[in-house]
């Protein structure tokens, strides 16, 4: 069960820092100037009926973490290209695979309380009616993305997949 529970864990986080590697890496056709970034705050405007002040406010959390995050999301892929070359060569070193998985566990912690601190920041500029619609925002997204994971636990076998 712990298995199970931690590679649902792993593919939510590996799926937060996909977005996360779009923000860092300011895709310009997604968005404008800043990436993901920018199509999502156009979203979340509509969505939460933000005013330009408020979408100012985040733009500026967004460019102050921005310099954080974008280390972390380069040590992320030379971790994986660094795994990928390990696992690709033929023979397999459980040491360096477990030294690098430790690194790349530790380098996701690290970009975990940045999203976290940066997602804190920017409920603050929220009204108690927007903090609310982004809430049932949430649960909507959560909702696809437990119905659509393909590591789902059926209720009545916790550690079996379905």
């Amino acid at each position: 069960m712990k298995s199970i529970h931690f590679r649902i864990v792993s593919i939510g986080a590996a799926l937060l820092l996909g977005v996360a590697v779009l923000f860092a890496q300011g895709m310009h056709h997604h968005g404008g100037p800043d990436g993901m970034f920018g199509h999502m705050l156009n979203y979340y405007a509509g969505a939460l009926d933000l005013t330009s002040a408020q979408q100012d406010q985040i733009k500026a959390i967004w460019q102050k973490e921005k310099p954080t995050i974008k280390p972390l999301m380069q040590q992320m892929r030379q971790n994986r290209a660094a795994m990928d070359a390990l696992v690709e060569n033929g023979a397999f070193d459980e040491a360096k695979v477990q030294a690098l998985a430790t690194q790349h566990a530790q380098t996701e912690i690290a970009l975990e309380v940045e999203h976290a601190r940066m997602k804190s920041q920017m409920l603050q500029v929220l009204t108690a009616d927007q903090k609310t619609k982004y809430q049932k925002l949430e649960a909507k997204h959560e909702e696809r993305m437990e119905s659509t994971c393909l590591l789902r636990r059926p209720r009545n076998n916790p550690t079996s997949l379905q």
